[in-house]
This record gives C-alpha cells, sequence and structure tokens, in this order.
C-alpha cells in the first residue's frame, strides 16, 4: 500500500511539473535486480545529480531526472527471502447471518454498477465488487489485482459475507444490506476467516487454522468460500433456536416427571411444530446445504476448496446434530399430541356421560312424576 501511495504522489506531481528546459536529456540512473523504483521516492532522488536536488523542487531538470529514472528502471524483484518462501497476499474475510430474508432483486437494482456477473444459474446470492482505490489510482498498473478491489457476497437466506473489508469499514456495506433485509435478528452473528493467495504453492490449496492457502483467488474461488462461510453462520443461528426448543421440551419433561402432569396448551405446541418444521425446511430448502454446486462441478479445483470447507466447519456433522434434536423434538411433540388428544377424547367422553345421566335423571322424574298421579 505504502509503494502505491508513494508511486500515485509521484506520478500526480510529475503531471504538474513543466516539462524541461534544457534540450540535453537526463542521464538515467542504474538499477540493480534487487532495487524497486516505488520503494521510495528519496532513493530516485539520492541518484539524481547534486545542483539539480539543490536547485528546489522547482527545477525542470530535477523532475526531468526523476521522470527518466521512473521509466527506465527494471521490474521490481522480490527479496531473497520472499523468492525462497514465496509471496503472499493475506484477505481478510467476514461472515454475518443478519436476518431470514434478504431481497436481492432489489439490491441488484440499487447496485447495478457494482455486480458481478453470474457465472452461473442460482439464483439466491449475488456479488458485489468495490474499488479499494480511488479511480485516479486505478491506471498506475493496480487494476488487474482483483484484490485492489473489496467484494460483498449477499445471499437470499440473510447471510453476507465479505472480503477484504477492515472490521472499521464493515458496518458501511452491513448498512447497506440491512436496507434490503427483512426478519431482523435480535443479536447478529459474525465469524472471522482468511483467505491467503500464495502463488508459490505447489498444491492448488492448502488449508490452516481458521484460513485457507490458495495458489491463486479469482470470482468463482469467491463464490465458493462465500457459499460455505454463508451456510456456515446460518446454521449457527438454526442450532441455536432447536437448542432453545430442546431446553423447553427438556424443562417440559422435568415438570411431569415431579407432577405427571404438564400445562401446556394447545396453541403453544402447535407453534412449536411449527418452529420446527420451518427450521428443518429453511436448512435443506433455503439454504442449499446439500445443493450441488455448479462450479464446484465444472472444476475440480473449486471441488476441492468446497469440500475442504466442508469439512473444516463441519456441516454435514452439524445438519446431522441438528436432525437429531428435531427428531427428539418430534418425538416430544407427537407424546403431547397425544396426551392432548386424549385429554379432549376424555372430555368428550365426561360429555357424553353427563348427558346421559341428565337424561336417566329426567326419565326418572317423569317416571315418578306418572305413578303420582295415576295414584
Amino acid at each position: 500500500m505504502g509503494r502505491l501511495r508513494a508511486c500515485f504522489r509521484l506520478r500526480r506531481l510529475l503531471e504538474t511539473r513543466p516539462p524541461p528546459s534544457s534540450s540535453s536529456p537526463a542521464r538515467v540512473p542504474h538499477f540493480s535486480s534487487g532495487t524497486s523504483p516505488f520503494s521510495s521516492a528519496v532513493a530516485v532522488a539520492a541518484a539524481a545529480p547534486h545542483d539539480s536536488r539543490d536547485s528546489g523542487l522547482g527545477s525542470s531538470a530535477y523532475w526531468a531526472w526523476i521522470r527518466a529514472a521512473a521509466e527506465a528502471a527494471p521490474a521490481p524483484a522480490p527479496p531473497q527471502d520472499e523468492e525462497e518462501e514465496g509471496l503472499s497476499r493475506y484477505i481478510p474475510v467476514k461472515a454475518y447471518f443478519l436476518s431470514t430474508s434478504i431481497d436481492l432483486k432489489s439490491m441488484q437494482a440499487e447496485h447495478f454498477s457494482d455486480v458481478v456477473p453470474q457465472s452461473t444459474r442460482s439464483l439466491n446470492y449475488i456479488a458485489l465488487r468495490y474499488s479499494e482505490f480511488p479511480p485516479e489510482i486505478m491506471d498506475i498498473g493496480v487494476r488487474d489485482n482483483r484484490f485492489c478491489y473489496r467484494y460483498v457476497v449477499v445471499f437470499q437466506y440473510g447471510s453476507a459475507v465479505l472480503f477484504n473489508i477492515a472490521d472499521h469499514e464493515a458496518e458501511h456495506y452491513l448498512d447497506m444490506i440491512r436496507n434490503h433485509a427483512s426478519g431482523w435478528l435480535p443479536e447478529m452473528r459474525k465469524d472471522d476467516y482468511a483467505v491467503v493467495e500464495k502463488p508459490s504453492l505447489t498444491t492448488w490449496m492448502k488449508g490452516g487454522l481458521d484460513y485457507i492457502a490458495l495458489k491463486s483467488v479469482d470470482t468463482d474461488g469467491i463464490r465458493i468460500i462465500s457459499s460455505v462461510l454463508g451456510q456456515s453462520i446460518a446454521l449457527d443461528h438454526y442450532i441455536r433456536q432447536v437448542d432453545d426448543m430442546v431446553e423447553e421440551f427438556t424443562e417440559i419433561n422435568r415438570v411431569m416427571e415431579k407432577t405427571g402432569d404438564f400445562t401446556m396448551k394447545r396453541k403453544k405446541l402447535f407453534q412449536l411444530v411449527g418452529k420446527a418444521n420451518s427450521n428443518l425446511a429453511d436448512v435443506i430448502i433455503r439454504l442449499g446445504l446439500f445443493d450441488r454446486s455448479e462450479i464446484a462441478w465444472k472444476n475440480a479445483n473449486y471441488a476441492q476448496i468446497l469440500e475442504y470447507l466442508r469439512e473444516e466447519y463441519e456441516l454435514n456433522q452439524r445438519f446431522g446434530s441438528l436432525d437429531f434434536k428435531l427428531k427428539f423434538v418430534e418425538h416430544n411433540i407427537h407424546f403431547l399430541q397425544e396426551v392432548l388428544q386424549n385429554r379432549r377424547s376424555d372430555l368428550l367422553e365426561w360429555g357424553v356421560i353427563i348427558l346421559l345421566t341428565i337424561e336417566i335423571v329426567i326419565s326418572l322424574y317423569e317416571i315418578i312424576k306418572d305413578s303420582s298421579m295415576m295414584s
């Protein structure tokens, strides 16, 4: 970042200075293979003629010297230790679960110029790309570097994954997403991860503690990583909801163990039934936890990333645990439904008994009354 800033300032100063008045060409200093012309403006100035430096910044000969030095310098070579270990780029990743639904159509319409074109037919997410640098610096050579950009991947079920965005900048993008969200959660969930782009890797990818190292990163790789992180952070929410239901039924069972009865109303039980069914449907259908990825299907490298991240975040195991807890809830619901049904049947039976008793009493009264009139 410091090199780009120094280069930008140097270029801006060059554009504002008058052309050299001298007709003789400036001497160009020689750079060694390990020297970068953008590492420091002082390094270039040190090679300039002494009289040009002493003449001040207003000297056209001095700026002509710098211009010629910058243009004639060879491409920067990495230091020896970087050649041995390999250059790498650290990309912070943040996953959020904000709400239960996000209107992707309205968001895409509002931020149309920032939408990354889809590479698949999937309609449950959009990817947005924002420049990390101002437009006037993008012509210095960083245009082809994809991580001079910030990426925001938003999913319809409520997750958002941010790439290359600092903590103090994340809230701006989250507010942008909240404008199109519904079903806000009382507490937003967050997970941190990282991607390391390392071209020197001998394999396509390498896993680490809370990060993944890739030989190269592109938008399809961002989509694959986002899909797993988005599903994982959303799955946490549904697991927490099911845990609350399990705790509620556990408390009901404790009360039944002590008193031999329970006081849950029929309406409350039906609400729990609806909550359990909707949670299972959201995990399987909306999250697409078992849907096939077209990107991974077409490219084995992305399939390797997908498989590794699913194992890293234990998506299958966590869904298995969620399914087991839902079965426990389902078993309790069926039991309580039978109890409530039996209560209703008992009530109806008692109603029939009372009606029959009333009818018998009336019949006896009429018999006794007729007998007394005859006598």
